[in-house]
């Protein structure tokens, strides 16, 4: 699952285990309405991609109190992640 977090809305991007998109979608950015997506798309997510950046310190740890695989990605990685899993839709 990878992130891609803004003020006011995230992109969700949740992948299976061979990299295919399973959903897609935009979610309210506060990490209650995160972890409340993540749940509902992805009750059994292995880990969570979350780019750095401003917000990234917030969510994180939100994130992980609320007992999710959460991880931080660097911009550039977090880059390639998605432009691969665009290539597979």
């Amino acid at each position: 699952m990878v992130l891609d977090v803004s003020l006011d809305l995230t992109s969700v991007c949740v992948l299976d285990e061979e990299g295919a998109v399973v959903w897609r979608g935009k979610v309210a950015s506060p990490p209650e309405a995160l972890t409340e997506a993540i749940r509902k798309h992805a009750p059994s997510v292995v880990k969570i991609g979350l780019e750095t950046g401003p917000l990234c310190t917030w969510h994180w740890h939100a994130l992980r109190e609320n007992g999710l695989p959460v991880v931080c990605l660097d911009a550039r990685h977090a880059k390639a992640a998605l432009s691969v899993q665009l290539k597979q839709d």
